[in-house]
């Protein structure tokens, strides 16, 4: 057993899609969240400065005494990954690979789309980590800048003009792909699930990469023995780069139960 908390790292608030699940898998766990909000958004950041950000959060992280990391962020999963591993000294789980195994898992036509970050895009990430499963399998994969600002700022009904117009956009790539399944490969993204589904009128299944990678990590802290033992009662520690109250308003949007019992401080 190892009662260390979990630590999980994203850019924005998005990354409370992952925690979300998390929680709900293992009510028992201490978690310490860290969101960059001064440096959001991360997509349009190129490699060497997204590495730089992950590596000072990475230390964030370290200095609490996590025993291990959750990138619960599309962008530094598909761009930082393996610089977090190298200077973790820890498990360091990203949202790349459970995403893509979902995605074949419920794939019937092997035509996947991937919606995401347009640094995650030009990494071409979750196109390797795809065909790396499954050779023969046709990804089309695409960025948009336009929907974590939106997220962020709270903007996620499909009522809205500006986020159905929004989802739109994201979506237009796709069309004459005959894509079965779409990847959204930004944790900010489930949030606007009903949006999505909206739009796509039932043509494609959402794969939630938060979902995913929450649930591989929780498989690995299994597998490897490090959990607490404890089955409820973990707390859960919010660290902010940016405006604390901006991030809790936002943070309710993912977790609405818990709203009232976050607890967040300015890094």
């Amino acid at each position: 057993m190892d009662n260390r908390p979990v630590g999980i790292f994203d850019s924005g608030v998005g990354g409370m899609s992952a925690v979300r699940v998390l929680r709900g898998l293992l009510p028992g766990e201490d978690c310490i969240y860290f969101a960059d909000t001064a440096n959001v958004p991360y997509g349009t950041r190129d490699a060497e400065e997204l590495c730089r950000l992950s590596v000072s959060a990475m230390g964030r992280l370290a200095e609490r005494g996590v025993k291990a990391v959750l990138v619960a962020c599309g962008t530094v999963s598909a761009n930082c990954l393996e610089a977090m591993r190298a200077c973790a000294g820890i498990p360091v789980e990203g949202v790349i690979e459970p995403a893509a195994r979902a995605a074949l898992a419920g794939s019937r036509t092997r035509r996947i789309g991937v919606l995401s970050t347009e640094a995650t895009a030009r990494s071409g990430a979750f196109t390797r980590a795809i065909r790396s499963l499954d050779p023969g399998a046709e990804v089309f994969a695409c960025g948009n800048s336009r929907l974590v600002p939106l997220v962020e700022r709270g903007l996620v009904s499909p009522e809205l003009p500006e986020v159905a117009a929004a989802v739109a956009g994201a979506l237009r790539p796709f069309e004459g792909t005959g894509i079965d399944t779409l990847i959204l490969g930004c944790t900010h993204f489930p949030l606007l699930s009903e949006a999505f589904a909206a739009a796509l009128g039932g043509s494609a299944a959402l794969i939630d990469s938060g979902r995913e990678g929450a649930q591989s990590f929780a498989r690995l802290l299994r597998e490897r023995d490090m959990l607490s033992g404890r089955r409820n009662g973990g707390a859960l520690n919010c660290i902010v780069s940016g405006n604390a109250g901006a991030f809790a308003g936002a943070a309710g949007l993912f977790m609405p139960s818990a709203a009232g019992e976050l607890r967040i401080e300015k890094a």
